[in-house]
């Protein structure tokens, strides 16, 4: 039999309580995460109609490189692997197979548009692949039963076109109101959203609704039509291009409509400038993060940080282009996410991670605004401000609203 001594039980008591120490010191590995590395994937429309949303990507790009410079996520550097979809789903699909079965990416963030994200989305809960902070606010994003592995990031269309609708009931007298929306998802998804917001008993102030393809030339034929329908108030919800088509065209008809725009269309460089600022004054739309163009943010110390980034690592892109603002920001909450992972770079942990955001501040976001997610809320942000567009620039207006605000 083996001698016990004291040594013995000593050294037994001390690797016992080592024990633990040594698991939760572990490290945990999905594919597309290493010692030294992150893979994320990401799609955009760096070319075809939506191009201007290219901006986006790029802005990612950049903030990821910032996070590199300054020494990665915990040790490791980001990989960002980003594709062009042309904002074609077919090519989406293909895309995205490549990210997840041949780059082996540890995540999909930020994979832009309603349509194609829809095409994916089935494909990516069944791999169990996290599609992260989509770049799209359509309402079926947030539904963590259905689809675990799939979380939204901006107000959902159906919340922001519903607080238009309480607007327009609320402040124009006797109002007509005319619709121009985009022909899939996510036009339809902000449609559904207006509607409810009216309520059934004004869905009738809806007068005329009119669709356009994103590959349409132009969305002139549309805004005839909307005009002719003797209209006072003009819902536009349009991608930028054709948002900023419609804008001028209105103006050069003649009509005088109160014009509210979709948030993805609120850009001053790729909508209000092309449009014509003579042709935008008034506009009103939804805001969640600080404007670029507004002059009350010039020395707030997020904003001062952004720009410092912008001069530095983004140096090409526009400063009043609020798609910059927007890709820091939701790059911000991501790097929140991966910092709380640690080393347990699961795509599980990753989710877990996502969907417990409590109270969370990050950069540009306005005052009042905060993100909030749990394992049943999958709508990281639920609030907005209105704005109204004055000279070059938005002015914000009213308290904070959701869509449940009186």
């Amino acid at each position: 039999m083996a001698r016990i001594t004291r040594r013995t039980l000593i050294g037994s008591a001390s690797a016992a309580a080592m024990a633990p120490a040594l698991a939760r010191a572990q490290k945990k590995y999905d594919p597309g995460a290493s010692d030294t590395e992150i893979k994320l994937g990401h799609t955009n429309p760096y070319s075809g109609p939506l191009s201007a949303y290219g901006a986006i990507g790029q802005a990612i790009k950049a903030f990821w490189n910032k996070v590199n410079a300054e020494g990665g996520v915990n040790g490791r550097k980001i990989n960002f692997i980003s594709y062009d979809d042309g904002y074609s789903t077919p090519k989406t699909v293909e895309m995205v197979r490549k990210l997840v079965e041949q780059d082996e990416v540890l995540a999909i963030f930020q994979l832009l548009g309603t349509p194609t994200n829809t095409a994916v989305h089935k494909y990516m809960n069944a791999k169990k692949v996290p599609q992260l902070f989509v770049a799209t606010g359509a309402s079926k994003w947030g539904d963590p039963k259905h689809f675990p592995w799939t979380m939204g990031w901006q107000p959902d269309y159906a919340t922001e076109a519903g607080i238009y609708a309480k607007h327009i009931l609320a402040e124009v007298k006797d109002p007509k109101i005319a619709v121009l929306w985009q022909n899939d998802d996510s036009g339809k998804d902000y449609f559904a959203g207006f509607l409810k917001g009216l309520g059934k008993e004004n869905e009738k102030l809806v007068i005329a609704s009119v669709s356009y393809e994103v590959t349409d030339p132009t969305v002139d034929s549309q805004i005839i039509q909307l005009k002719n329908s003797g209209a006072n108030v003009f819902f536009n919800e349009a991608a930028p291009k054709q948002a900023a088509q419609a804008i001028r065209k209105v103006a050069e008809l003649g009509w005088k409509p109160e014009i509210y725009l979709a948030n993805v269309s609120a850009s001053v460089t790729s909508v209000l400038k092309p449009a014509g600022f003579e042709n935008s004054q008034g506009v009103i739309t939804a805001a969640y993060l600080k404007d670029p163009t507004d002059k009350q943010w010039a020395n707030a110390p997020d904003f001062l940080e952004w720009k410092k980034w912008m001069e530095k690592y983004n140096p090409g892109a526009n400063l009043a282009d609020a798609f910059n603002v927007y890709g820091y920001a939701v790059s911000s909450t991501m790097l929140e996410v991966l910092k709380r992972c640690g080393d347990n770079l699961t795509r599980a942990n990753i989710m877990k991670q996502a969907a417990s955001l409590r109270d969370l501040e990050i950069p540009l976001l306005l005052p009042g605004i905060k993100i909030n997610t749990s394992p049943t809320d999958f709508y990281p942000i639920q609030a907005v401000r209105l704005q109204r567009f004055k000279g070059e620039t938005w002015e914000l207006f009213g308290d904070v609203l959701s869509n449940e605000s009186e």
